[in-house]
């Protein structure tokens, strides 16, 4: 467990977008996912700090050094009428795991759950990842079997817009 003196916990500002971009680009590399990564440092504040605002995160500075985040968004649940917080990512560096600084995190996203009145917090973990499941259980969270995400990338999301809705 990190001393609470080490570890700060706070909303990103515009001047750590580089860092936390370089910290998306650890978690990608974890996740054996670096290709994937096609964004950059101004697209990330943009979408944090424009108008509108797409997302919110988190920073968690160890000693003075960047060394986890959670990136989250609203949504909505139309069965609970309620809004809803998704968790993007959560990822804290190799290095710095088993220091207790995931749990803050996580702890952080579900405080502001609870503030917002939301209905749930939610978010996907990738099935080879037994480590992130055994600690998400340990928090608290359900995974669930029977619920799959479907995704239109940005490469289809176009030809899916283009669609004559008259047709059916």
């Amino acid at each position: 467990m990190t001393s609470p003196s080490n570890l700060i916990l706070r909303f990103a500002e515009p001047a750590d977008c580089s860092a936390l971009f370089e910290l998306i680009q650890g978690l990608a590399e974890y996740e054996k996912l670096s290709h994937a990564v096609t964004g950059n440092a101004l697209e990330l504040k943009e979408h944090l700090f424009g108008t509108p605002k797409y997302v919110e995160a988190i920073l968690a500075e160890y000693a003075g050094q960047a060394v986890g985040f959670a990136l989250y968004f609203y949504n909505y649940s139309t069965f609970l009428t309620k809004p809803g917080i998704y968790l993007e990512d959560l990822f804290v560096l190799p290095e710095y795991r088993r220091k207790g600084i995931g749990k803050a995190l996580l702890t952080k996203v579900a405080q502001i759950a609870v503030e917002k009145n939301c209905g749930r917090l939610e978010w996907s973990v990738l099935d080879w990842n037994e480590s992130a499941q055994e600690f998400y259980r340990s928090m608290g969270a359900s995974i669930l079997d029977d619920w799959r995400i479907c995704r239109v990338t940005e490469k289809i999301l176009p030809k899916l817009a283009a669609r004559d809705v008259k047709q059916v």
